[in-house]
């Protein structure tokens, strides 16, 4: 695994300064699974390069935390891999270790050029790419890079066997050193489409983080999206939904400066909800379909809940939440308030009876059609809580991103409902238990569109006498 940096810009030593590196010296340091290597091949005023070498070592990587060890991992995965030889998720970390002061647009000793946009070429091989030359021109190109990939064959004693998946690719453009090293950083795990880590929560913020001034508005930022994420669904549709809120006027247009900064659908979403339970009276809350535990922990700041479940399907999400939550860390008396639970909504589970109320967060729209029944029937039949709140995209909304209107905000979403479509499946759920329904809106509305997202409230009718 080889990364190359070069830069002409006259000095061109320059670029020791702002990687903080000597040129004058092989550094190591070391990373997981590894040791990266840091030298530079050439060091002049005219021209300068710094090579960033990684060695990995293959039986540590299968012992670690890696894909080797995931359940859904082929048989032979541990024996039979590229990670310690390609440039993958691994290449993303040694970047961010070796070279983290220019990654996050510090130098000490000259600060000025920072800011400067200079002209480098990069160069990284071998990499992964799962979608070939089209899926590179569709990730680099409109960053503005100048691209030439060499796509090696499978095997060169068998040439009949044809190209592989495995590219040795040159970028070039005029830009600082940070937004170059930020773009490799985000984008060569997205070639490769896989992660030699556990994706959770702290990677949206990562992607945010490095994604700022140029992912909102990038073509393809969906597909980025969903693969820096390992298509985790709820990470997903966190992070899409920040990234909508905090798209970034196109050039020469006049805009208001923001007195405060703008707060993120998803963080307007949680909050929402939370204040609607504390308004019902609830104590009992049952978060369905609670994913890493965002939700469960605005509701265990609050005291009004005193038992409160997070209820999901995947026990890898569970232990997440577990771990966010500090769990095994709180006070007995706050532990013993919160209940993490592997169960589904379309299920009778007794152990879910009593509660006060439900919450469902950007749930509904990841079921097939046909089980909405199911649904219906356990959540306002059985569970039957005094409160149910329901939230979902808003499919009108989506008409303010793309005029095709077949598409969906997320590759896993089964079905979006339109404002109409939520009223009519709010009112059938009426009609048959006891309950009646409010609707509010979730984000900013617009006239023709409505809001990004949509809430139901639905409260059970007392029985009459």
């Amino acid at each position: 695994m080889l990364l190359t940096v070069s830069t002409t810009r006259y000095p061109a030593t320059d670029l020791s300064y702002m990687l903080h590196k000597h040129p004058a010296k092989v550094q190591q340091t070391e990373i997981k699974n590894g040791v990266a290597h840091i030298f530079y091949p050439a060091a002049t005023d005219e021209c300068c390069t710094c090579a960033l070498l990684l060695d990995i070592d293959p039986v540590a990587l299968v012992r670690g935390d890696n894909p080797g060890n995931r359940g859904d991992a082929f048989a032979l995965e541990q024996y039979v891999n590229d990670r310690p030889y390609t440039s993958s998720s691994l290449m993303s970390t040694a970047i961010a270790r070796a070279f983290s002061t220019a990654l996050n647009g510090k130098c000490k000793d000259k600060p000025e050029l920072v800011p400067v946009p200079m002209p480098f070429t990069a160069t990284v091989a071998v990499v992964p790419v799962r979608g070939g030359r089209q899926l590179l021109e569709k990730l680099f190109l409109p960053l503005g890079y100048t691209l030439h990939a060499e796509q090696h064959i499978l095997d060169a004693q068998f040439p009949e066997w044809g190209d592989s998946r495995y590219f040795t690719i040159t970028l070039s453009n005029t830009i600082t050193l940070q937004a170059l090293l930020t773009h490799l950083y985000v984008l060569i795990p997205v070639l490769d489409n896989d992660k030699h880590y556990w994706v959770s929560e702290e990677e949206v913020q990562k992607l945010l983080d490095k994604g700022k001034g140029w992912l909102e508005t990038h073509p393809e930022k969906d597909l980025i999206v969903r693969r820096y994420l390992k298509h985790q669904t709820s990470l997903m549709q966190g992070a899409l939904d920040q990234l909508m809120n905090e798209e970034q006027p196109a050039p020469g247009t006049e805009t208001e400066p923001r007195e405060t900064p703008k707060i993120r659908l998803h963080d307007v979403r949680l909050q929402t909800v939370c204040d609607t339970l504390l308004q019902s009276g609830a104590t009992s809350v049952a978060d369905m379909g609670c994913g890493e535990g965002k939700l469960l922990k605005l509701l265990l700041k609050q005291q009004q809940f005193t038992r409160i479940a997070g209820v999901d399907v995947s026990v890898r999400s569970l232990e997440i939440a577990a771990d966010k939550l500090k769990l095994d860390k709180l006070p007995e008396k706050q532990r013993n308030r919160m209940q993490l639970l592997q169960g589904s909504v379309i299920y009778r589970d007794r152990r879910l009876d009593g509660y006060d109320a439900a919450a469902l967060v950007e749930v509904i729209e990841h079921l097939e059609p046909d089980r909405l029944p199911a649904l219906m029937q356990n959540l306002f039949g059985v569970m039957a809580p005094a409160t149910v709140l329901i939230t979902t995209p808003n499919k009108d909304w989506n008409s303010t991103f793309t005029e095709d209107t077949t598409k969906m905000r997320h590759s896993d979403h089964r079905f979006e409902w339109t404002r109409a479509e939520f009223t009519h499946w709010c009112t059938q759920v009426c009609d048959a238990y006891a309950y009646h329904y409010t609707l509010h809106a979730l984000g900013e509305e617009t006239e023709q569109a409505g809001a990004p997202s949509q809430m139901a409230v639905f409260t059970k009718q007392p029985l009459e006498a």
